[in-house]
């Protein structure tokens, strides 16, 4: 089952999917579609069950404040930018590099949380002072 609507984009927002659709051969919609789509999907169970930064003991928070992609996914993802950049990335290739990215992008939001979690509780000097 699937529902349309109707949005309003900024101009920068509608050129730059435009622009991913052409690279990628795509129509627009699809790749917004796609794109809301897999940025409302959580990888894996573990992503279901994420407590809130605000809950987490002091000793949590500054942990998260260190939080990196795995290795050998972040070089997975290196490879696989690169090939997209270099219009050679196969197509079985595509919905890997989607999952990275969600990957990279919930652990760089849970990073940025635990990051201003971390200034609020005074654990860690603001980068602006």
């Amino acid at each position: 089952m699937s529902t349309d609507i109707t949005i309003t984009l900024s101009d920068e927002v509608y050129q730059r999917a435009e622009r991913f659709a052409r690279l990628a051969n795509r129509d627009v919609a699809s790749v917004l579609a796609d794109t809301i789509q897999l940025s409302m999907m959580p990888i894996g169970a573990a992503s279901l069950d994420v407590e809130p930064v605000s809950d987490l003991s002091d000793e949590q928070v500054l942990a998260l404040t260190e939080l990196q992609m795995e290795p050998d996914q972040d070089a997975w993802l290196s490879e696989l930018l690169d090939r997209q950049q270099a219009d050679l990335l196969a197509e079985n290739e595509r919905s890997e590099l989607q999952t990275l990215m969600q990957i990279y992008q919930e652990g760089l939001l849970r990073k940025a949380t635990a990051l201003n979690e971390a200034v609020k509780r005074g654990l860690i000097e603001p980068l602006n002072q």
